[in-house]
């Protein structure tokens, strides 16, 4: 009834339906691959990441800014990006982070003209950190390195000023640091080591406001040691020099209270 299937036009027909199907084949292909990510040019990348960064949007201003560093390092926009990146970082208080980023701006412009707010950014990195008196001053050492290099390297520059205010704060720091030292020192019963702490102020950190302080506790130990000719000299230089402060009071009040105010060497 029905005659034998030939396959002779099986070929034609299969070159046929393939030739067909390859550019729908193709298409669908392309539709599952992604399209490449444009590379946006520096200025509007910049443009972004300010508005992120002006928006508290750190992290999409950081990685604008990123973008410029890595895609357009040559572009006039690298270097303010490159601080940007540490900024972000220094606005999230992530203080290490952002220490990096500056001293790397620093080792690749130094005499860019933006280098004087990136040293000053650096200090206060180090400035936001310190301690309470009773800890430790590591940090606070550092600020001052950094807040010395940029009135060194910057004079001209108007972050100079509050550099140099800022150095005076981290010296009081210090300064309180070593006189807390020092009384913990005299309450254990060891007068000899507060001795060296508190002469190491008086030397060392003159004009700053723990003096007063210091005179006191140093004519304490003075007292304790038995060499009371030099204990009432502190105190007398206490309550003529300092006598407008809390502890310039208290020195006039130990000097009349110790009998020794007519004592002199």
């Amino acid at each position: 009834m029905y005659g034998p299937i030939s396959m002779l036009g099986y070929p034609a027909l299969l070159v046929r339906v393939l030739a067909m199907s390859l550019p729908l084949l193709v298409a669908g292909c392309a539709a599952l691959t992604p399209a490449p990510t444009p590379i946006l040019p520096p200025e509007e990348l910049y443009k972004t990441g300010e508005t992120e960064l002006n928006n508290r949007r750190y992290e999409e201003a950081r990685l604008n800014f990123r973008k410029i560093v890595e895609r357009h390092p040559n572009s006039s926009y690298a270097p303010r990006a490159r601080f940007y990146v540490g900024e972000t970082y220094y606005r999230e208080a992530e203080f290490d982070k952002a220490v990096k980023e500056f001293e790397s701006f620093l080792a690749f412009f130094p005499r860019h003209e933006i280098a004087d707010l990136v040293q000053y950014r650096l200090a206060m990195s180090y400035y936001d950190q310190m301690k309470p008196v009773e800890q430790d001053q590591a940090l606070t050492q550092k600020a001052i390195d950094q807040f010395k290099k940029l009135v060194k390297d910057y004079p001209q520059s108007r972050y100079a000023t509050d550099g140099l205010a800022k150095i005076d704060k981290c010296r009081e720091r210090i300064a309180q640091k070593e006189v807390w030292v020092a009384n913990y020192y005299f309450t254990q019963g060891n007068p000899s080591a507060a001795r060296q702490r508190l002469e190491l102020v008086l030397k060392t950190y003159p004009r700053t406001a723990v003096i007063p302080e210091t005179l006191f506790l140093l004519a304490e130990v003075n007292f304790y040691e038995g060499k009371n000719a030099e204990a009432v000299e502190l105190l007398r230089r206490l309550s003529v020099d300092y006598d407008f402060t809390e502890w310039g009071r208290r020195g006039k009040q130990r000097l009349n209270n110790s009998g020794l105010a007519g004592t002199k060497r």
